[in-house]
């Protein structure tokens, strides 16, 4: 997994010059992330991807969180199989979607704003199944634990319920945020002015911008750029990806 990474980096340091030739005296050079920066608003596709995949991952886990607590520890009338059309929801490919979204974005007049390309994101079945498997998993004594200190449900949720499932709300936001991160279709079908591109979408018109020859340099320094976000995210989030699920809830 290190070594093409690895690759990556070093090609896009070396220059176009001598990328296939030479690879023993490869010299740091950041002349390829310069014609980069200076060819296309890399910082403003950069920007509008990082508030696209920060408010989707905040929305879904939020939003999968209550869904997911409310199936696993409040069973109501019809909940089994409000779950199951939940559950149904993943077997629909996100082509099937493109259509309606794009015409219900267009009657609400969110064509190339923020709202089309998060909005849609927060809601999906995967989150909601996560969750609820995670929660159904949260020990009972703890419920009525609180539950004798008069907390409401509310308040279990959130001061006992979320701390517990730190691990499952992380792995459910390095999904989320990588998932929403390298987007490309939905963004590339709401937006149409360069403003409101993400990084996916820019860096896709700056590849098709070559006609004659392929600058692999320019290509690469590109695909270290997008990778910075998704690996400080998992950097932040992997401690939590192996904790116990009742470790935050007993304290020595």
């Amino acid at each position: 997994m290190i070594l093409p990474f690895l690759a990556m980096v070093l090609i896009s340091l070396s220059g176009n010059e001598n990328i296939f030739t030479d690879y023993k005296n490869i010299n740091l050079n950041f002349c390829c992330y310069k014609n980069v920066f200076e060819s296309i608003p890399v910082v403003k596709y950069f920007l509008n991807s990082l508030i696209v995949a920060t408010f989707t991952t905040i929305g879904q886990v939020l939003i999968s969180a209550l869904a997911g607590y409310g199936f696993a520890r409040l069973k109501f009338k019809g909940s089994d199989i409000l779950f199951f059309i939940i559950i149904l929801t993943m077997m629909v490919p996100p082509q099937v979607n493109i259509v309606p979204l794009f015409y219900l974005m267009s009657k609400l007049g969110w064509i190339n704003t923020y709202q089309a390309m998060i909005v849609p994101g927060i809601f999906g079945g995967f989150g909601v199944f996560l969750m609820k498997q995670y929660f159904e998993s949260f020990s009972k004594e703890l419920e009525d634990a609180s539950k004798l200190d008069g907390c409401s449900e509310f308040q279990t949720f959130y001061r006992i319920a979320i701390p517990c499932a730190l691990p499952a709300i992380a792995t459910l936001s390095v999904f989320t945020f990588v998932t929403a991160w390298n987007s490309f279709m939905w963004p590339l079908i709401v937006t149409n002015t360069d403003s409101m591109r993400t990084l996916a979408v820019g860096l896709t018109v700056f590849k098709s911008s070559f006609r004659e020859i392929t600058l692999w340099g320019e290509l690469t320094a590109c695909a270290c750029i997008c990778s910075i976000p998704v690996i400080a995210v998992f950097l932040l989030g992997k401690n939590y990806l192996i904790n116990n699920p009742t470790e935050g809830s007993i304290k020595g």
